[in-house]
């Protein structure tokens, strides 16, 4: 991810190959399975970022026994490659590598003087990291960065640690990379980072149509 201001690139699919080394349905069918694919990670959670350039290609021609109809089960669909392309992408991604990113807001808190020692430890605990303390008259603005995911839980203590005299200000800034372990997320489909569990997934869907 392009983590400036937190403004992602994009995704975009690429073709490395000629035009007419498959039908154009089957190019669609790649383009279409890679940009889902991509809302879900090696993590779970979506890869906002990503270049894919198709590198090969190649298809089973329409086949069928001597004097017979198309027969699918000889020749390649567009259906195989939208099947395929998951287990491809996955592969690809966990080889490049990923980073779980997570979005950091700036916040303004205003705070009695005489609980500031009370305040800034109970900051290092949900990892909010004060970049400036400002002394005015009685009182302390505090200003630095922290977590989305800490927000609330610090308005949730915040009438605790001052008294009910605190005032905080909050803002989205951009995104980070998480600090330690990436966290995942339950996926929602069928997961191509197991192949065989993939696959099994694959033959039951075709054989049920």
């Amino acid at each position: 991810m392009d983590t400036r201001r937190g403004n992602p690139v994009g995704r975009r699919f690429r073709l490395g190959v000629e035009l007419g080394s498959m039908p154009p349905a089957f190019f669609v069918a790649v383009e279409e399975a890679v940009h889902r694919t991509l809302r879900q990670g090696p993590h779970g959670w979506q890869v906002p970022d990503c270049e894919v350039t198709m590198t090969h290609a190649g298809y089973w021609a329409r086949q069928s026994h001597s004097h017979g109809t198309f027969d699918k089960s000889m020749s390649s669909t567009a259906g195989d490659f939208r099947n395929l392309t998951p287990l491809v992408l996955m592969a690809a991604l966990t080889r490049a590598g990923t980073r779980v990113h997570e979005p950091v807001h700036r916040f303004r808190l205003e705070a009695p003087g005489d609980v500031l020692g009370t305040v800034l430890p109970a900051l290092a605990r949900l990892d909010a990291v004060p970049t400036d303390t400002t002394g005015q008259g009685g009182s302390y603005l505090v200003e630095g960065e922290i977590p989305a995911g800490r927000v609330h839980a610090l308005e949730r203590r915040l009438p605790g640690l001052t008294r009910g005299e605190g005032v905080l200000e909050t803002a989205f800034d951009r995104y980070r990379p998480v600090r330690g372990p990436a966290p995942t997320r339950a996926r929602w489909d069928h997961n191509p980072l197991d192949r065989k569990e993939y696959l099994l997934a694959v033959a039951r869907r075709v054989v049920g149509r």
